[in-house]
């Protein structure tokens, strides 16, 4: 079972919808980083940058930010198609996505909490 740790934002959803496309069994985790639950000695230990979301997989191996988290999942799924023009047209998406709404939108949503 793959554990996802994080709380109810955009970029936790990503890797979710992820998952459940797949049908890829997880848990969630809830983590609070308005609680400092991301700066403790534990959380630490998995995910040095202290980010959410983060995975953890079965084999022990831990992984943060969402779109390294979706397209490591997805490989060899539909949801990553082989073709290298495929792939670099969503990492072109993605990296829009990270780039021009997370700075804008979910940096402002976060200082307005």
């Amino acid at each position: 079972m793959i554990d996802i740790y994080g709380g109810p934002t955009p970029n936790v959803l990503k890797p979710l919808i992820a998952l459940e496309e797949m049908g890829l069994a997880y848990q969630r985790l809830p983590v609070d980083i308005m609680k400092a639950e991301t700066r403790t000695p534990e959380y630490l230990a998995r995910f040095p940058a202290g980010q959410v979301p983060g995975v953890e997989f079965p084999d022990g191996r831990c992984l943060a930010q969402s779109n390294a988290i979706i397209r490591h999942l997805a490989r060899g799924s539909a949801l990553l198609p082989d073709d290298p023009w495929t792939q670099a047209k969503i990492d072109e998406w993605l990296f829009w996505e990270q780039y021009s709404h997370e700075p804008t939108i979910a940096v402002c949503r976060f200082h307005m909490r």
